[in-house]
């Protein structure tokens, strides 16, 4: 992403397989397939619970978020929030210092 008058350029799935089927001297059709299961298995070991670390750019786990009571902000009620899992992500140490 590169920053072009306080505005942030984004990378999207199409724009990823490209570059990595670039680099990789694949097609795009095999890059897409490879990329979207990587994604596929990060998930799904997330969905078990379990952590996913990838060593020096970061690792993926999930959180619990406590069941709560919270406020309806329009009449003022309690409301009971149920427990939920949260998703999270924690950058590595050579990812940090390559953004800095």
């Amino acid at each position: 992403m590169q920053v072009k008058n306080n505005k942030q350029e984004s990378l999207n799935k199409d724009g990823l397989v490209a570059i990595v089927a670039e680099r990789a001297g694949l097609s795009k059709a095999q890059t897409k397939v490879a990329v979207e299961e990587v994604f596929n298995v990060i998930s799904e070991h997330l969905a078990k619970g379990e952590k996913f670390q990838y060593i020096g750019f970061g690792a993926f786990g999930v959180k619990v978020r406590a069941a709560r009571v919270g406020i309806n902000p329009s009449t003022k009620q309690k409301i009971n929030i149920p427990e939920k899992k949260i998703p999270y992500f924690s950058p590595g140490k050579k990812l940090c210092e390559k953004i800095q």
